[in-house]
């Protein structure tokens, strides 16, 4: 009897040390703020907060283990090694077929980052200090310098002004050519010999080419930068250096638009490559691109264009996870108590 009372006991224990130990959870996910990363060495973001109320909600203990690809937490839960994933995970049809999903946790979308107006070069400055119109003065002011050389060779036995030294004729002859090409010349100074009055023609025929190039260039300049300098829209991408997470859903997207884009294995990457000015634009997940561009990036990138390509993001499980049903109605629970919204209110502010 006394036997039997002790084995009952044991079983007992065991059953309940079981019970225990199903109940530890191993969670993965990755760095994405401000959904999931760590600061001061704590857990922390808007899809940890929202684990921690469902495990109290629940009655869960849990491990948390950050990996450093997407990839890699998503295939946590498909071989099952994890017991759920959670940070910005969109839920897509590919997705389904190799996990399961929560209802949604926040609704979300594509959105476009590019380089702050204050990161920008105005056009006109740009166009002033290209290094074609640096070029080109250089050789206007060099023909200047060469005419009115010539013209002094041409007229300094006959035209008075000319009447000077090679040392000191240079800058006398060049402001003679440049009040030519500019006013018409002096009548007072006319050329006097054949040679010179023909280079006089050639000089002033001359500058009407010149300004024109002139002109043609800062106009161009100008006018390239206004159509392929803004990026404003979807279709702006076109033809730009655009940058964004391999295999994402905005990878997908990008593809089917057949937009050329620079795929990179991580956010890190994409956002260095954002600060090295290596990119036009980054196309990714809304809330993520907004969170770094109104922190970290705040000096030298801005968004553009609306949310669009709208998408949800929810909680991963391994297929056929029993614990889909019970996180379903837990987060049904949060949404009806407030916590939910208390939790977003703290990480995105008032909902629109």
């Amino acid at each position: 009897m006394i036997r039997a009372l002790f084995a009952l006991i044991c079983l007992t224990f065991i059953t309940l040390a079981q019970q225990a130990q199903a109940q530890t959870l191993e969670v993965t996910t990755v760095t994405r703020p401000p959904f999931s990363y760590v600061e001061d060495g704590a857990q922390t973001g808007f899809s940890v907060d929202l684990l921690a109320a469902l495990a109290e909600s629940l009655g869960w203990d849990y491990s948390v283990n950050r990996v450093e690809a997407f990839s890699d937490m998503l295939g946590a839960v498909q071989d099952g090694t994890a017991d759920l994933a959670i940070a910005n995970i969109s839920i897509t049809a590919a997705r389904e077929t190799q996990m399961d999903f929560s209802q949604p946790i926040f609704e979300a979308g594509l959105q476009i980052m590019v380089p702050s107006e204050a990161a920008r070069r105005p056009s006109l400055l740009q166009a002033l200090l290209s290094a074609e119109l640096f070029i080109a003065i250089g050789l206007a002011f060099a023909i200047l310098l060469g005419g009115g050389m010539l013209m002094w060779g041409f007229e300094r036995r006959s035209q008075p002004y000319f009447d000077r030294k090679l040392n000191e004729a240079w800058f006398p002859s060049f402001w003679w050519a440049l009040n030519l090409v500019v006013n018409g010349g002096f009548e007072e100074r006319m050329p006097r010999t054949p040679f010179g009055r023909v280079l006089g023609v050639v000089l002033v025929v001359s500058s009407l080419f010149i300004v024109s190039v002139f002109t043609a260039r800062i106009t161009s300049v100008m006018t390239v930068d206004a159509i392929s300098g803004s990026v404003n829209s979807v279709n702006d991408l076109y033809g730009k250096q655009v940058g964004t997470i391999s295999n994402s859903t905005a990878a997908n997207f990008l593809t089917r638009r057949e937009i050329e884009y620079t795929g990179y294995p991580g956010l890190d990457e994409v956002l260095t490559a954002f600060r090295e000015k290596d990119l036009d634009a980054v196309v990714f997940d809304a809330p993520i691109l907004s969170y770094y561009a109104a922190h970290e990036g705040r000096r030298f990138a801005s968004m553009t264009g609306g949310v669009f390509l709208r998408e949800s993001y929810g909680i991963a499980f391994p297929t056929g996870s029993p614990l889909v049903e019970d996180v379903n109605q837990a987060l049904l629970s949060l949404r009806e108590d407030g916590t939910y919204d208390e939790i977003y209110r703290k990480w995105f502010g008032v909902r629109n």
